[in-house]
């Protein structure tokens, strides 16, 4: 049995339905491992691995950053960013914060994150408008389409699954920089969690990483998942 802790409503990752992209991992290694997944459903929110890891009721989830505190994690199995989401057709070629373009631009950001400091230290909180970062719609990416901001920053995983819904052509760039000074990041390497002290099970899974790299790429390919 592999027993995953998971969000039921929570694509490109996981849902319910079983159709994100940790979901389609976790029956990889299953099949490996000649088992079945068994999924421990609670919302990711607040108090989601004291909830249902460190209870004992699931033993992995799935996409935690590298160094999260409440688990042992794996070594990373793929490291993304943040990205400047705009239309295609506007053709404005930001790749950085320090584009002054910017300044004149309403910027649509999830709260809260990195981006909205990293606009802060450059003095334009006034173009900053605000999406709460647990928003099953997403409408931070449908406000880009929409034209009701001119661009957003937003995780990559997600910018990426929900741009593809869009009636608009939208544009993913990587932000820049990736670490904004003096320690802001945007890049993050994303391990799979297990309890404290379980190394028999992180070994494991370790395994099954190198095993299955290539699958596991393909997958991200599948769900659009930007790495860097």
């Amino acid at each position: 049995m592999l027993r995953v802790c998971a969000d039921p409503d929570n694509l490109p990752y996981s849902s319910s339905a079983q159709t994100g992209f940790e979901n389609q991992i976790a029956t990889l290694i299953a099949k490996d491992w000649n088992a079945r997944v068994q999924y421990t459903w609670l919302p990711q929110r607040r108090g989601f691995a004291r909830l249902t890891l460190k209870q004992g009721d699931c033993d992995v989830i799935l996409g935690v950053p590298s160094n999260y505190e409440q688990a042992a994690t794996t070594r990373p199995y793929y490291r993304s960013t943040y990205v400047f989401v705009t239309r295609r057709d506007r053709h404005l070629g930001i790749t950085s914060f320090d584009d002054p373009q910017l300044r004149r631009l309403k910027i649509g950001v999830q709260l809260p994150s990195p981006s909205a400091q990293a606009l802060n230290t450059r003095g334009m909180i006034d173009n900053i408008a605000g999406f709460p970062i647990f928003d099953p719609n997403h409408n931070i990416v449908s406000a880009v389409a929409n034209g009701e901001v001119d661009l957003a920053i937003v995780w990559g995983p997600q910018a990426a699954w929900y741009a593809r819904q869009q009636h608009a052509a939208l544009e993913l760039t990587p932000v820049s920089p990736q670490i904004d000074l003096p320690f802001l990041p945007f890049v993050f390497d994303i391990s799979m969690g297990v309890r404290r002290g379980d190394n028999a099970l992180k070994e494991r899974l370790e395994q099954e990483l190198d095993r299955r790299h290539d699958d596991i790429e393909r997958i991200l390919d599948r769900y659009g998942v930007p790495r860097v």
